[in-house]
């Protein structure tokens, strides 16, 4: 089942998501008439691993980690699906990264790698947009709308082994599964949480296949993960 969250003029609503309509308690609103999609969670921190995929590490020239590693994003990068990526005006070096991003279901601690499916609500698309040329890692990754995710939450998946893709401007950059990652999602889950306490709605994101490339003001990115759907935005110069 896919979650959605819809932004309509009298507020955000929640709902099950099917055929461009959100069903929620108090009726149906149609996505692009009632409303747009946004961010389908609010977390209270979004937790992103890094160099997850070797072939990842080999093209950055990255050292292989030996447990994942782990960076945060504030709630403020957050950004939905089809809404513009800005361009900061003080990097000239902006990239995407494709990546597959758990939403947390419950206030979780220390939890074993089995029994993550049952504190996982769901899984979803996330873009790590990422000003390379900055110094340090907050600078680089933590600026408003740095965060693309979306468009909705499935909450039926195993994603382990799984396919995506990544496309800008019609053209294939990314092409991968799952299986390639170093830490599945649910070591990744488990180790985090012996380190955080999950709070419902916060966003694992498992790290990026190969070639994270740049991007222009002009842009369009599709993110697409097999049996979750696809994360669409583009890239627009800030005023």
């Amino acid at each position: 089942m896919k979650r959605a969250r819809i932004q309509t003029p009298t507020g955000t609503v929640r709902g099950r998501y099917e055929d461009g309509v959100v069903h929620a308690d108090d009726g149906a609103y149609r996505v692009g008439v009632d409303g747009r999609l946004t961010y389908p969670a609010t977390p209270s921190t979004i937790y992103c691993v890094g160099r997850n995929y070797a072939e990842t590490i080999e093209q950055m020239d990255y050292d292989r980690p030996d447990q994942p590693a782990f960076f945060i994003k504030p709630p403020a990068a957050l950004v939905g699906p089809e809404r513009p990526i800005r361009y900061p005006a003080w990097t000239d070096e902006l990239t995407y990264a494709g990546e597959l991003a758990a939403v947390i279901g419950e206030r979780c601690r220390a939890v074993d790698p089995a029994d993550v499916p049952d504190v996982v609500a769901g899984y979803t698309v996330m873009n790590d947009v990422d000003a390379l040329d900055q110094p340090g890692r907050t600078a680089r990754k933590a600026f408003e709308t740095s965060a693309p995710l979306g468009p909705w939450i499935e909450t039926d998946l195993d994603p382990r082994g799984i396919e995506m893709e990544t496309v800008v401007d019609g053209e294939v950059r990314q092409s991968a599964t799952t299986d390639l990652m170093l830490f599945d999602p649910f070591e990744v889950i488990a180790f985090l949480s012996e380190r955080v306490t999950f709070q419902p709605g916060d966003v694992v994101a498992f790290g990026s296949p190969a070639n994270p490339g740049t991007v222009e003001p002009g842009d369009a990115i599709a993110i697409w993960y097999e049996g979750v759907g696809t994360l669409r935005n583009t890239v627009v110069a800030d005023d």
